[in-house]
C-alpha cells in the first residue's frame, strides 16, 4: 500500500484539485453519487440524441423535397427541424450543468427548461402540418 495514500482514521486523504473541465461546474460543492451524477449524464446524452434526430430529419427533409420538387413548406419545416435540433443539443448542455451544480451543492433540482418547448414545438408542428395536409386535400377535391 502506498503511504503517502494512507491517512489516519476518519479523515480524509489529500487530494489533488479537480482537474475536469468544465470548472465551473466540477469546481463547486462536493462530489455527489455517482448513480444520480451518470443518470444526468444519461439524461442529457438523450436530449442530444434527440436534437441529432431532429437535424438527421431536416436534412432528409431538405433531401427529398430537392429531389421530389416538393413546395417551399418542406424546406421551410426542415430548416425549423434543424434549428430546433441544434437548440435542444445546446439546451441538453446547460440543463445538465444546471443540474449537475444543484447535485453537487445540494440544492433542489431546477425544473426542466426545454422539455415545454419540445412538447409545444411538436403541437405546433402536428397542428401546420395538419392544416397543410387538409389544405392539400380541399385543393385536389
Amino acid at each position: 500500500m502506498d503511504e503517502s495514500a494512507a491517512s489516519p482514521a476518519g479523515t480524509e486523504p489529500d487530494r489533488a484539485p479537480d482537474a475536469r473541465r468544465p470548472r465551473s461546474v466540477y469546481g463547486v460543492g462536493h462530489e455527489p453519487d455517482v448513480r444520480f451524477s451518470l443518470a444526468n449524464e444519461r439524461t442529457a446524452l438523450a436530449w442530444v440524441r434527440t436534437g441529432l434526430s431532429l437535424v438527421a430529419g431536416g436534412v432528409a427533409l431538405t433531401t427529398l423535397a430537392t429531389i421530389a420538387d416538393l413546395p417551399w413548406v418542406v424546406d421551410v419545416i426542415a430548416l425549423v427541424a434543424c434549428l430546433a435540433g441544434g437548440a435542444l443539443a445546446a439546451s441538453a448542455l446547460f440543463s445538465w450543468r444546471r443540474i449537475e451544480r444543484a447535485l453537487r451543492e445540494d440544492r433542489p433540482l431546477p425544473a426542466p427548461a426545454a422539455l415545454p418547448w419540445l412538447v409545444g414545438g411538436v403541437v405546433v408542428l402536428a397542428l401546420v402540418l395538419g392544416g397543410y395536409a387538409l389544405f392539400e386535400i380541399g385543393r385536389a377535391l
